[in-house]
């Protein structure tokens, strides 16, 4: 659906001088319209005027002066029972809404920094897709009677780490492809191997892990769910053919039950020691859905984990030097002594 179905109310500036006062109780009455609506709304039974002039905020008068334009100007299908009382009707109220999209000022100001968060996040992709929605908010928040007050966004500092450049329009295509579930034939270039191959697959879905964009699909040619790092994909193409639909439980099985972004079924456990000093962060993180942590006695923390592939569990241990120990299983172990012999022959002469 295009913008031009969608519309975005806001309220005038205010005048200067003496007219202050009752102008903002003016502007006020769009909150309580929004407000007013959502509580009648959501109302099983009829809501008591004396609720309504809590939630509300203002004087009987206004009160009644709000409902009258609730039901009198945008058509709200408000009954009463006395003056003591209100409600939608109930074969109306359940399909009755406000025109147009209405946002408090708040919600507007949380859109246009969620908008400032995500193109902060990363290479911009989603930046330009954005733009126009973002340019019509700021719009928005311009014309506030309280003289533009923004949310101090410069305050809030978001790092990437490891984020890698994508194509914009390769990004455009799997999105598309993903969310209008249509096949994908695309050329893939594994870092692993350094080939490219020609891959058409079903996509299932985007996830963003550490900072960047994968594609969950299931792979027609090798007949298997496969993840592709988006950033190496090149010359997508969407297909008109419907993309095969795989059942979510077998989607987390295979591409979510292993340590990091690799998939398959985990073919072991790990279990790493960190020392008393790694443990006051480790012990707080957040590893995998299905990790097991354990305090031990001598004030160290014992951590277990599903693992398919021992590449990205090796690189997180190391990070963490002396501070962590794999003690299982025994070939997890050697791996990372011999990743640590390699790691100390590289420092054995001089720098070259």
């Amino acid at each position: 659906m295009s913008a031009e179905y969608f519309r975005f109310r806001s309220k005038p500036a205010a005048p200067a001088g003496a007219d202050q006062f009752a102008y903002h109780n003016r502007m006020d009455r769009y909150e309580r319209i929004l407000t007013l609506h959502r509580i009648l709304k959501t109302a099983r039974y009829p809501v008591p005027l004396a609720r309504l002039l809590d939630e509300l905020e203002c004087s009987r008068a206004t009160a009644y002066r709000d409902i009258a334009f609730l039901r009198d100007a945008l058509g709200a299908p408000i009954e009463s029972e006395g003056e003591a009382a209100f409600r939608y009707a109930a074969d109306e109220g359940e399909r009755f809404e406000l025109p147009g999209l209405w946002l408090t000022s708040e919600e507007l100001q949380a859109l246009l920094a969620l908008h400032e968060l995500i193109g902060r996040t990363g290479p911009g992709v989603l930046a330009s897709a954005l733009a126009p929605f973002r340019s019509r908010i700021d719009k928005l928040l311009t014309s506030q009677a309280d003289g533009a007050r923004r949310a101090p966004l410069e305050r809030i500092r978001v790092i990437g780490y490891g984020t890698r450049k994508i194509d914009e329009a390769t990004f455009r295509h799997v999105a598309s492809a993903v969310l209008e579930r249509k096949r994908l034939k695309f050329a893939y270039r594994a870092r692993s191997t350094d080939q490219t191959t020609q891959r058409e697959v079903s996509p299932q879905r985007l996830t963003h892990y550490r900072d960047n964009w994968y594609l969950d699909a299931w792979d027609e040619s090798r007949d298997g769910l496969r993840s592709f790092a988006v950033d190496r994909i090149k010359n997508a193409q969407v297909l008109d053919a419907t993309a095969v639909d795989r059942d979510e439980e077998e989607l987390n099985k295979h591409l979510a039950s292993s340590y990091g972004i690799f998939s398959g079924a985990p073919k072991n456990w790990a279990t790493v020691r960190f020392s008393e000093h790694a443990a006051r962060w480790v012990a707080d993180e957040h590893w995998h859905s299905q990790q097991q942590g354990l305090w031990l006695k001598d004030g160290r923390y014992e951590l277990k984990l599903p693992y398919s592939n021992s590449k990205e569990l090796l690189m997180d241990v190391l990070k963490y030097g002396p501070d962590a120990e794999i003690v299982s299983p025994l070939s997890l172990r050697e791996e990372m002594k011999i990743l640590l012999q390699l790691t100390i022959g590289g420092y054995a002469g001089a720098p070259v």
